[in-house]
C-alpha cells in the first residue's frame, strides 16, 4: 500500500545514512511541549489532567521529545546521536486537504553536533528521500535564521525576534502587504522596518547572485555573516554532491514557524502542487535540548509529513489506485477442490507474493470485476479440469493477456509468470 511502501523507503532511506530507530512517548508533562514551538502550536495542544492530577498533552510534533529524551539519556547514547521516528502527532487545527488533527510525521535528526556536515547531509537526505518515493519535481528551499537574525540585529530589532519571524513565515499564505501590517500590529515595527525586513522576498538571480547579496544585506552583523558563510556551504557541498539546482534553492524570506529553530531551515515544496505546502521541513535547533540539561546538545532534523505527501500525491495521480496490499487474486470455481486453490495460493504466498483467495465459488466476471476494483494485478485461474492437470492460467489484468503454466511440477515457472507480470507492471 501506498502509505507502508513511503514509510519503508524513509526507513531505507535513513538507515543508509546511519540514522537508528528511537521511539519517544505520545504523551509529555504539559510543561514539557508549551512554549516550545509557537503560540499557535500552544494554541492547537491536546491537553489534559490525568487521573493523578498531572497536567500531560499529546506531542504536537517529534522534535521536542526528542530533545527531552536527548537530555535524559545522552550520557548513555553519545554524540553524534542519529535517530529516525516514524510515528503520529496531533494539533487542534481546522482540517483541510493534507491537514489533519493526527498525522503521521517520519522524521531524521542529528543530536550533538553543531558541524556544517549535518546540515548539508540533512538536505541530501531529504532529496535522496522524495526521489526514492518516486518525486521527480520538488525544490527545497533553504535558509539560515541567523540571517534573519542578523539582519534584526542590524535594524535595532533583536528583541523582537520572535514575533517578527512568525509574521514572516506568513509570507507566502498571505503576501507581503499582510505580512507588513502583522510586523507592525504584534512587533511595533514601524511601515519603514517592516519594508527593510521584507526585503529579503525580492532577492533574486542567480545562486551566486543571491548569496552575494545577502552577504552584503547582513555585512556587519557576526551573526549574519556566520549565518550567510554557513549557507554558502551547503550550497557548495549540494552542487559538488551533484545535486541539481532544480531541486533546490535559496529563499531567505523563508523562516519555519517554530521558535525553536536557530540556524539552517529547510521547506520542500512540489513543483506542481505547490499550494499544498512544504511536505518535507526542518532545520536547526541548536538551544532545544539545553531546557532540560546543562549540557550544549545542539541538533538539526527534519519531518516527511506522510499525510500531506499522500494527499498530494493523490491529487497528482502519482498513487496507482489500489485497495489491497495483496498482487494476486487465486479465483474460486469449484466449491469441492477448496483444497487445491488453497495449495496454490499456498505456493504463491511461500515465493513471497501476495495472494488473496476469492472467499466464495463465484463466475468469473463477478471475480474479476472484484480484482479491477480492488486493484489486483494478476489473477490466477483454474477450473476443476486444470486443476486435475496441475495447471492454471496467468492473467495480467492490465493487458488482458494471460499465459497457461502447470504450477504444481513446474512451480518456478509458474511464479516466474506471476513475476513477469508484476515487473511490468
Amino acid at each position: 500500500m501506498p502509505r507502508e511502501r513511503i514509510m519503508e523507503t524513509a526507513r531505507t532511506v535513513y538507515r543508509r545514512y546511519g540514522y537508528s530507530p528511537i521511539d519517544t512517548p505520545a504523551l509529555e508533562y504539559l510543561e514539557i511541549l508549551t512554549g516550545k514551538g509557537s503560540e499557535e502550536t500552544d494554541r492547537q495542544l491536546y491537553r489534559f489532567e490525568d487521573h493523578g492530577g498531572r497536567q500531560v498533552g499529546m506531542r504536537f510534533d517529534l522534535t521536542v521529545p526528542l530533545a527531552r529524551f536527548a537530555a535524559q539519556h545522552i550520557g548513555s547514547l553519545g554524540v553524534p546521536f542519529k535517530r529516525y521516528h516514524i510515528a503520529p502527532v496531533w494539533r487542534g487545527e481546522n482540517t483541510q486537504a493534507g491537514r489533519y488533527r493526527e498525522f503521521y510525521q517520519c522524521d531524521f535528526d542529528s543530536i550533538g553536533t553543531d558541524s556544517v556536515v549535518a546540515d548539508i547531509e540533512t538536505a541530501l537526505v531529504i532529496h535522496d528521500l522524495l526521489r526514492e518515493i518516486g518525486i521527480q519535481r520538488f525544490t527545497i528551499k533553504i535558509n539560515n535564521r541567523q540571517i534573519l537574525s542578523g539582519l534584526l540585529e542590524k535594524l535595532e530589532l533583536s528583541q523582537l525576534t520572535v514575533p517578527v519571524l512568525r509574521a514572516l513565515d506568513k509570507l507566502d499564505k498571505i503576501g507581503k502587504a499582510a505580512v507588513a501590517e502583522e510586523m507592525q500590529a504584534t512587533a511595533g515595527l514601524t511601515n519603514e522596518q517592516a519594508n527593510q525586513v521584507l526585503k529579503l522576498a525580492d532577492i533574486a538571480g542567480s545562486m551566486s547572485d543571491v548569496l552575494d547579496c545577502i552577504s552584503e544585506l547582513v555585512r556587519g552583523s557576526p551573526l549574519g555573516e556566520q549565518g550567510a558563510d554557513r549557507l554558502r556551504q551547503i550550497v557548495n557541498a549540494l552542487r559538488t554532491s551533484g545535486i541539481s539546482e532544480e531541486c533546490y534553492r535559496i529563499d531567505v524570506s523563508v523562516a519555519r514557524g517554530l521558535d525553536y529553530y536557530t540556524g539552517v531551515i529547510f521547506e520542500t515544496l512540489l513543483d506542481d502542487l505547490p499550494s499544498i505546502g512544504s511536505i518535507c521541513s526542518g532545520g536547526r535547533y541548536d538551544n532545544l535540548a539545553e531546557l532540560y540539561t546543562k549540557q550544549h546538545l545542539p541538533g538539526i532534523g527534519a519531518s516527511l509529513g506522510l499525510d500531506r505527501l499522500l494527499a498530494a500525491m493523490e491529487t497528482l495521480k502519482l498513487i496507482a489506485p489500489t485497495r489491497t496490499p495483496a498482487p494476486v487474486l487465486v479465483a474460486f470455481f469449484d466449491k469441492e477442490r477448496l483444497a487445491d486453490y488453497l495449495a496454490l495460493a499456498r505456493v504463491i504466498r511461500s515465493a513471497g507474493i501476495g495472494a488473496e483467495l476469492f472467499p466464495e465459488p463465484k463466475k468469473l466476471g463477478q471475480q474479476l470485476k472484484y480484482a479491477d476494483a480492488r486493484g489486483f494485478q494478476v489473477a490466477v485461474i483454474a477450473g476443476s479440469q486444470e486443476l486435475d492437470n496441475g495447471t492454471c492460467q496467468v492473467k495480467d489484468l492490465a493487458n488482458k493477456s494471460s499465459v497457461e503454466v502447470a504450477w504444481r511440477e513446474h512451480a518456478d515457472g509458474f511464479l516466474q509468470a506471476i513475476r513477469n507480470v508484476l515487473a511490468n507492471g
